[in-house]
């Protein structure tokens, strides 16, 4: 969905949008096209539109979080970091092809499922850890606030969403039920994530704390927010890796 949004805003004009899936055999010459992509059989998913393109400056950024080309108000500059989060998690890998005026294709490899086993049971299934908790949710960037609650709400959590600190203690004052964990972004205008979980732990005792934040390379930043890195998920996440987080700081794995 990332991809075809950009694709229908670099075509304001209109134009043509192209979605097409492949059987795709890569050799050592291929595999050069796409970072850590090994020699193997993929499946590929190519996106393509006739639109504005990019310079080669942009192609070098496109997946860098929050870098977007679009006007205040317009991007986040998440959604391709997004896209990227999730080719590598599946182990694939991704490529641009694009001129301006011309148009872009972005290409994605997906490794080929492997054959299940003969002797496997129909039917059966790997269980996965859902939850029941409640989740007070604190993200000024609605994007990322979406992406989180519709992962969490996927696994059966109860969200609270919030977009600033004032809105999550009012959030928490009108709440009569225990509130388990606090998903809360390191920045955010007004309050900063490390000051709204100091006010949760004094009114809600006992409430564990995972923190977010997109500038994980900053370690001033993060040193007083934070001791480990085990109560810290980056951004850009994919829902599972999020999900599998929270689960683990919920059940005190971390």
């Amino acid at each position: 969905m990332n991809l075809v949004i950009n694709a229908r805003d670099a075509m304001p004009q209109g134009g043509q949008l192209s979605v097409r899936t492949q059987n795709v055999s890569v050799g050592i010459d291929g595999a050069m096209m796409y970072s850590d992509v090994n020699p193997g059989q993929y499946v590929g998913l190519f996106v393509s539109d006739t639109g504005h393109g990019m310079s080669k400056e942009v192609q070098d950024k496109i997946f860098e979080p929050f870098f977007t080309t679009k006007g205040i108000g317009e991007g986040t500059g998440l959604g391709m970091s997004v896209v990227h989060g999730i080719v590598k998690q599946c182990g694939g890998g991704i490529s641009i092809e694009s001129d301006l005026d011309v148009g872009t294709t972005f290409k994605i490899l997906f490794p080929v499922a492997p054959e299940v086993a003969k002797n496997s049971k129909p039917g059966v299934v790997t269980q996965t850890s859902e939850g029941h908790e409640t989740i007070l949710l604190v993200e000024d960037q609605i994007a990322v606030r979406k992406i989180a609650r519709i992962a969490l709400q996927a696994k059966g959590y109860n969200v609270l969403e919030a977009s600033m600190g004032p809105e999550a203690i009012r959030l928490s004052e009108e709440f009569s039920h225990p509130i388990d964990l606090l998903l809360v972004d390191v920045v955010m205008p007004e309050m900063g994530g490390q000051e709204l979980a100091e006010i949760m732990r004094k009114v809600r005792p006992g409430i564990r704390v995972l923190f977010m934040s997109g500038y994980t390379d900053d370690t001033a930043l993060l040193r007083d927010v934070t001791k480990a890195a085990e109560v810290l998920v980056q951004k850009p996440f994919t829902a599972a890796g999020l999900t599998r987080k929270v689960r683990a700081v919920l059940d005190g794995n971390v």
